[in-house]
């Protein structure tokens, strides 16, 4: 696969309602002094080219981070599918030499720095269509590897089948994985509920995490 400079684009998914978290952007939470997703941010931008945030609403609330905010190009908050399929399309229009998109949740501060090269190894070693990460034994696949050829393909499905769990598509296509230790901290450790953030600042504060 193609792996210069610019040929993976990136899509921050803030697409979500963040009901666990009592509704609001539990990306703009304070995590440490910093917003969860400053933190994503300053892993995911030296990993891509190009980088979009796909986040429904008025776009301004996200206008401190110099990024082109885009909404779901699915109506009806269809999940993370829909967030995957706005950074391919918006990837094919906006930044054209990227091959490929890598997805992130933005509700995760601890994220690996080498996690994109990971998810390419992966796909280069396995031959595969696509790639996610793993775990504690369990996929994570909105942290994904997407070839932005397949863009035509996931919009026929979630608009004439309907398919809205990630799964279910990436079933269809072969899947490579790449694994991440959870020592001394899960690197995926999402921020969905009050009591996680609670956790994350613990994590920081005993230095088990940055």
């Amino acid at each position: 696969m193609t792996t210069e400079a610019g040929a993976i684009a990136g899509v921050l998914l803030a697409g979500g309602l963040s009901r666990r978290m009592g509704g609001g952007d539990k990306t703009l939470r304070r995590l440490g002094g910093r917003s969860v997703l400053e933190r994503v941010i300053d892993a995911v931008r030296p990993q891509v080219g190009a980088l979009v945030l796909n986040a429904n609403g008025d776009p301004q609330r996200f206008a401190a981070f110099d990024l082109p905010v885009v909404p779901d190009v699915v109506e009806g908050y269809a999940g993370p599918l829909a967030g995957v399929l706005t950074g391919m399309e918006w990837a094919r229009a906006r930044a054209p030499e990227a091959r490929w998109v890598a997805s992130f949740a933005t509700d995760a501060p601890f994220l690996p720095r080498d996690l994109v090269a990971r998810l390419v190894r992966a796909v280069e070693a396995e031959g595969a269509d696509l790639a996610c990460a793993r775990s504690g034994g369990r996929d994570h696949p909105v942290f994904g590897l997407w070839p932005v050829r397949l863009a035509d393909d996931l919009r026929r499905a979630m608009v004439e089948e309907e398919v809205r769990k990630v799964d279910v598509w990436t079933g269809r296509y072969r899947l490579a994985v790449a694994a991440f230790d959870t020592d001394p901290v899960d690197p995926f450790f999402n921020t969905n509920r009050p009591e996680d953030l609670e956790e994350a600042e613990r994590l920081l504060r005993d230095g088990v995490a940055g």
